[in-house]
């Protein structure tokens, strides 16, 4: 940015804030069940959204009254990981403070919706004290480090757990902000504001701006990419040699984020960059990071994550200032890419005598329903057997570290409760994932969660009919353009357009390396289903051999699949 350069209204409230303090102290304790504009931006940085009930707004207008307002809390956990007791806690506090669900993220994390402003200083330090942080899970930072979450017992996987903590303990934000105001119980942060001369002291990584937009980073293996590295701003794909991690190729620009009223934007896969050795990968990641530090777009936010500076530049003027930062050689890539994706559901050896179980979780909300008591099930079996809990980027569970005499033990406790096991679930719903929407995300235009269970009842039906039910192919769904379960890359994409309706991608892959194609728009959400089904009959048809659903559609392209379904 040149010297004359307008910064965005949220650059300006982050160069104000203090290291994110703002006037967040003041307004937690005040009388109103709301924090102002500025303080809400700064609140993403400590873990936390201000939102309100959708489904309550036309009733509130109509009678006079203002939003149902509430908060969304969420749990940053690299690699998914966590213990039984620390899921014990979050349940506790989705019963006693949140809307009695707790929801696992895309991105390996949890949720809590429904937070009222009076409890939001308890839910936190409860989280804190569980030993777990909110910290860095929204914001302008980097978030929450992914990883493959397996719990396989060998010097490869170990390396891949190893180096997420390392990353997400060094691009921590370093402010005592959130110390101060979530920790302890006198905070009122007025005694302890730096100076804004101070930036490389307090935070010597992200400055007194931070970054300009959100950064995500994810590792994985070429014969597992089941994080989808390649929609990650920085993506670490490990090289194997033997029994050990030889090093990284290191993938950068990715990002599922789209405004659809600005045509400037577009979701991107990220592009191999160069390999870097394991003791030299965080040197690497934090020179990336410094250089969209320094040269993001801070004056439209709408293209400021990395992927448009990398658009603009070049990847080879990119890489040669990411050099310069690193201050040394970038080594040249391995001739290494994905080939397999694996979603771990059902029941898998660790490697040391013991075993973890997979168990789908449709659309990551875990919640006591009227067929199914999937919240009481988790709780009976972190309470008696006790797993570790792996989160997955597909919003699912592994139980791990099950001894051989318990397993039949966790599947009684689930069969019980009435949850569908992974063994029972049709492949359609165990790739399906769809974002939050409707009723509590601000920037949803119409329904997700809510709308894919019944879309893919409705789809197993017509599937079976054709003899395709046993095909493997992601859906993914979301409310709208903002691709926060990453449409643009899967096999069927459905992004929400307008109130009810809905844009059909097609031409991903379950690889998550290729984008989709736009396939038809603003379609309504009652005719989804039998445009999707006109598209798997014309595949059943015409399909190679051995070839997915994906490959096809992009085989075939828009104008050959539309000229076939309208003959």
């Amino acid at each position: 940015m040149s010297e004359t350069s307008k910064l965005s209204p949220v650059e300006e409230i982050k160069e104000q804030s203090h290291y994110l303090r703002g006037a967040i102290p003041e307004e937690l304790v005040d009388e109103n069940d709301h924090f102002g504009k500025e303080s809400v931006q700064l609140l993403k940085h400590h873990g936390t959204y201000q939102q309100d009930d959708r489904d309550q707004r036309k009733a509130a207008k109509a009678s006079g009254g203002g939003k149902s307002h509430m908060f969304m809390v969420r749990t940053k956990l690299p690699g998914g990981r966590l213990t039984s007791s620390q899921m014990l806690e979050e349940l506790k506090l989705c019963d006693e403070i949140g809307n009695d669900t707790l929801r696992i993220t895309s991105r390996q994390g949890l949720q809590l919706h429904g937070v009222l402003k009076q409890n939001l200083h308890q839910t936190i330090h409860r989280i804190n004290a569980a030993k777990m942080t909110t910290l860095g899970a929204c914001g302008d930072v980097n978030r929450n480090v992914m990883c493959c979450p397996a719990p396989i017992k060998s010097a490869v996987y170990a390396e891949l757990r190893r180096m997420t903590d390392l990353i997400a303990e060094h691009l921590a934000p370093r402010s005592t902000a959130y110390h101060e105001i979530w920790l302890r119980d006198d905070a009122t942060g007025e005694d302890t504001k730096v100076a804004q001369t101070d930036a490389e002291h307090v935070e010597p990584i992200y400055g007194r701006h931070y970054l300009p937009r959100k950064f995500k980073i994810g590792i994985a293996l070429p014969h597992d990419n089941c994080i989808d590295v390649y929609t990650h701003d920085l993506g670490l794909l490990a090289i194997v040699e033997g029994d050990h991690v030889i090093g990284y190729n290191v993938i950068v620009g990715g990002g599922m984020g789209v405004t659809p009223s600005a045509k400037k934007t577009f979701p991107a896969i990220g592009q191999p960059m160069c390999f870097v050795s394991p003791d030299r990968a965080l040197d690497v990641i934090v020179a990336v990071v410094k250089v969209q530090r320094d040269f993001g777009n801070r004056e439209d936010r709408k293209v400021a994550r990395l992927k448009y500076l990398i658009a603009n530049w070049g990847l080879e003027e990119f890489r040669n200032k990411v050099a310069e930062y690193y201050g040394g050689h970038l080594e040249p890539l391995r001739d290494v890419d994905v080939y397999e994706f694996d979603d771990h559901m059902g029941w898998h050896e660790q490697g040391d005598g013991r075993w973890f179980y997979g168990l789908n979780v449709e659309n990551g909300r875990i919640l006591d329903g009227e067929t199914f008591q999937l919240k009481s099930a988790i709780r009976e079996i972190c309470t008696t057997i006790q797993p570790g809990i792996h989160l997955t980027s597909h919003q699912s569970i592994l139980f791990t570290d099950i001894e051989a005499v318990d397993k039949d033990r966790l599947m009684e406790i689930l069969q019980r409760h009435h949850v569908v096991t992974s063994e029972d679930i049709s492949i359609a719903r165990r790739w399906s994932m769809a974002c939050v929407a409707w009723p509590t995300c601000g920037l949803s235009i119409t329904e997700s969660e809510r709308a894919l269970p019944g879309l893919i009842d409705a789809l197993e039906g017509e599937l079976e009919r054709l003899g395709l039910a046993s095909e493997r192919f992601t859906i993914r769904m979301t409310g709208c353009p903002n691709g926060c379960a990453r449409p643009y890359n899967s096999d069927i994409g459905l992004v929400g357009k307008t109130a009810g309706k809905y844009t059909i991608f097609l031409g991903g892959r379950l690889l998550g390396n290729r984008l989709n194609f736009l396939y038809k728009d603003l379609v309504p959400e009652t005719d989804v289903v039998a445009e999707l089904v006109a598209v798997f009959k014309q595949f059943k048809s015409e399909r190679e051999a051995s070839e997915s659903f994906g490959d096809f559609c992009h085989r075939k392209g828009v104008a050959a699949l539309l000229d076939w379904n309208e003959d």
